[in-house]
């Protein structure tokens, strides 16, 4: 049997925090629609719910990230300029959430909402890309 070590414990909740955060901003983005015609106000409550696991998620993504980076033996060349890239797409998912999360008007929720999902996809495809 195979016995866990440090580098079990950092990647499971690497990959735990990303699917809260992905995911679950998937799932929220699916629900939106029939949460919006029960009750206008039904989905920035389940947002703000959302807000409550996905930040805390976030935070131990970044944390587990540069754990990730500092168990790397060799950071150069097309490994160091992925992770650059992948640290300003990390960067600008934080950002657009949290402008999401302070939006009042729908069109600017929209924007924000559809640039986190998407930047926090992107950051998956990066991190994969750098695993492999």
């Amino acid at each position: 049997m195979l016995t866990p070590d440090l580098d079990t414990l950092r990647l499971t909740l690497h990959v735990l925090a990303a699917t809260i955060w992905v995911g679950g901003q998937l799932t929220l983005a699916a629900l939106v629609p029939t949460l919006r015609r029960h009750d206008r106000e039904v989905p920035r409550l389940a947002g703000q719910a959302f807000a409550r696991v996905a930040w805390p998620a976030f935070g131990v993504l970044v944390v587990t990230g540069i754990w990730n980076v500092v168990a790397v033996d060799d950071i150069s060349g097309a490994y160091r300029t992925t992770l650059l890239v992948k640290v300003a797409v990390v960067a600008l998912s934080g950002v657009t959430a949290l402008a999401h999360q302070h939006a009042s008007r729908p069109r600017d929720l929209a924007l924000y909402g559809a640039l986190t999902g998407v930047t926090a996809l992107l950051a998956l495809a990066l991190g994969v890309l750098l695993a492999g």
